[in-house]
């Protein structure tokens, strides 16, 4: 209940009377919160279980004081109880310990389905597993705090509106003049209301349709501003009167209708006639038999033609139809091949178009099949088959032909083209055969060109041959030893072993005598006894050096002309060396004179720098003739660099 500080006036005025005995009075009034100070003492104090500040600020203050913050913390009391009925929501309150244990064994027997689990406002129940920070409220969509999963749905004011499958645009809207007054707001010009005298497409009025106020044009149809979804937009069907399929239907029942009164038209003339009577008394109708020309047989023939009508407007395969008679002939699909969307059931393989019945692409290109040996590899084949090729060399042809100056083209005139063509491929094959023939004339080498293949030159068979783990043949015929370019088994001068059966570091010899000379004759096992002798060894090589070959007159002159050359070429580098150190010389100089001129240079520059601008002389440091390397590379001696800390010592 509120209360107010003249409630408390006779209370606080005693105590002040009553100061020489301090003692704390209670009121009635401040009951309740010395009663709730108490409650607070009481527990054990927490960091979630706080005093209210005003309680705990006036525990440390006079009597006096205490009564007056205790008044205020009442009055604050009444003044937020009163904001929050305005407002109609309760404060946050604090969870105890208890209460969130609970709240946990609530949640563990939902997710184990012994408590029932639980619901939103609509009546759904809410999925025990789904996590807290998914399924909790935020403060600003709902701050009732009620249990929900509304806010992780797909709001609806975010959501794009498409228009629905029924709504299409109106064709043939007809246009009615029925205004016969000017509407405010409408084309000056025709009268119209949808559309302003910029936008008119009727011809121009002598005089308006605002002055006149006749004439007045109809208002055009707008068209909805149609928006579709994806299905939508590829929907075949959207925008088909049903209703349009009833004119066919009509159409075959007036059919219907004219045959029936057809054939009974025939029936009452054949009854008239008495030709009915004739064949129902014939001994072949009497014993089940029907005659070639009987009514029956016309009449199947008759119902025929009449299903027949519609025949040839018919794409049926499998079925030729004719005005007169239908013959089923073989299907042009057999039934046993696969269909081309069941050859590969992987949505990501090759797409199958239903509308045009085409796949295009290779159904196994992922299935790591050769092309060649599937029995389907896609439409795309005939991209390559037929006069496809020879099309596009033809085009190409023709492009290069009107770029070289030939007026010819492939759709205008294609009889022109082709004969162009035939005649430049036949001039360009003897041309190459005539260039052919110039250079086996001028270089040879027809002997090469009319060797057999090489299939034939490295034949091969398929005889059975079994090899060992060593490489030694078990079975069938031993491996052919390759022939070589050399002489084979070539024995001369009574040798028994050919040339080249014995090795010693690094000679070839005989093995029969151990002789290291081809020609030689053979001297059997005193040969073998003389060339392992030691002595014979030393005396060789003596011999070899001591021996020399006596030199013929060419290779006297031949000596002879390597030495001058040798003589030549030490002249040239000597020469070439002393021209060298004069260029030097020379370029020393030119450096020289150049640092020169650069200081003098500099100078001027720096007199013309202290003349006032408009005293200097025009263009006095402008020169057109190119500067030499010599003067580049002055300037660059001379530069002065104001980055350079060492700038400062260059002049010293």
């Amino acid at each position: 209940m509120p209360w107010s500080n003249e409630a408390c006036a006779p209370q606080l005025l005693s105590l002040h009377s009553r100061a020489h005995k301090p003692q704390l009075l209670k009121p009635t009034c401040l009951e309740p919160v010395l009663r709730n100070k108490r409650s607070h003492r009481d527990k054990k104090p927490a960091h979630r279980n706080k005093e209210w500040p005003p309680l705990a600020a006036t525990r440390e203050r006079p009597e006096g004081q205490i009564t007056m913050s205790a008044a205020a913390m009442d009055a604050g009391n009444a003044a937020t109880l009163s904001g929050s009925k305005e407002m109609s929501l309760e404060e946050p309150k604090k969870m105890t310990r208890e209460d969130w244990r609970k709240k946990k064994e609530l949640e563990e027997q939902r997710k184990l389905g012994n408590a029932p689990a639980e619901v939103d406002e609509e009546g759904k129940d809410i999925n025990p597993h789904i996590p807290q920070y998914i399924s909790s409220v935020p403060w600003y969509i709902d701050p009732s705090k009620r249990p929900t999963l509304k806010h992780q749905r797909p709001q609806p004011e975010k959501q794009k509106q498409f228009s629905s499958s029924g709504d299409w645009y109106k064709r043939g809207v007809k246009e009615n003049s029925i205004t016969t007054k000017y509407r405010k707001g409408a084309c000056e010009n025709c009268g119209a209301m949808t559309h302003k005298k910029k936008d008119c497409f009727e011809r121009p009025r002598r005089v308006g349709a605002k002055f006149t106020g006749t004439n007045i044009a109809p208002d055009e149809h707008l068209q909805p501003q149609l928006m579709f979804d994806y299905d939508g937009k590829r929907d075949r069907w959207n925008g088909y009167n049903p209703e349009e399929h009833m004119k066919i239907v009509e159409e075959y029942a007036k059919v219907d209708l004219a045959k029936r009164t057809l054939k009974a038209q025939k029936l009452q003339e054949e009854l008239a006639s008495g030709k009915l009577v004739e064949q129902a008394n014939s001994p072949k109708h009497q014993w089940g038999e029907e005659e070639p020309n009987s009514q029956t047989e016309k009449d199947h023939n008759s119902e025929d033609e009449d299903e027949d009508k519609y025949a040839d407007d018919i794409d049926m395969p499998g079925q030729n139809f004719d005005s007169k008679r239908r013959i089923t002939v073989r299907n042009l699909r057999i039934r046993e091949d696969i269909a081309k969307y069941l050859r590969n059931l992987d949505p990501n393989s090759a797409y199958y178009d239903p509308k045009t019945r085409a796949m295009r692409e290779n159904p196994y290109a992922n299935a790591g099949k050769n092309p060649d040996e599937v029995s389907y590899a896609g439409d795309n084949f005939v991209r390559y088959t037929g006069d496809t090729i020879s099309m596009a060399q033809t085009q190409l042809f023709a492009w290069e032909a009107y770029d070289k100056g030939s007026e010819v083209h492939l759709q205008a005139d294609p009889t022109k083209l082709e004969l162009l063509y035939k005649s430049f491929k036949v001039k360009k094959e003897d041309f190459k055969e005539q260039q052919k023939e110039s250079i086996l004339e001028k270089y040879g080498g027809q002997e090469h060109l009319d060797a057999p293949p090489a299939e034939l030159l490295l034949a091969q068979t398929e005889d059975y041959v079994e090899y060992s783990r060593h490489g030694t043949v078990i079975k069938g015929q031993e491996r052919a030893v390759a022939s070589s370019k050399y002489e084979e088994d070539v024995k001369i001068h009574n040798h028994t072993h050919i040339w080249g059966s014995y090795w010693k570091e690094g000679r070839w010899g005989y093995k029969c005598c151990h002789s290291f000379f081809k020609f030689s004759y053979c001297t059997g096992e005193a040969g073998k006894e003389t060339a392992n002798s030691e002595e014979c060894i030393i005396n060789d090589t003596i011999g070899e050096e001591s021996v020399k070959k006596p030199q013929t007159l060419m290779e006297m002159h031949q000596e002879k002309l390597k030495e001058e050359k040798k003589k030549k070429k030490k002249k040239r580098k000597h020469r070439k060396s002393s021209s060298e150190s004069d260029d030097e010389e020379k370029k020393h100089e030119k450096l020289k004179k150049a640092l020169n001129a650069e200081e003098a240079r500099l100078l001027h520059v720096k007199e013309i720098m202290q003349i006032d601008e408009r005293k200097r002389p025009y263009s006095s440091i402008y020169e057109t003739r190119e500067p030499t390397e010599e003067e580049m590379e002055a300037y660059r001696m001379k530069r002065q660099r104001p980055d350079d800390p060492m700038a400062s010592f260059l002049g010293q």
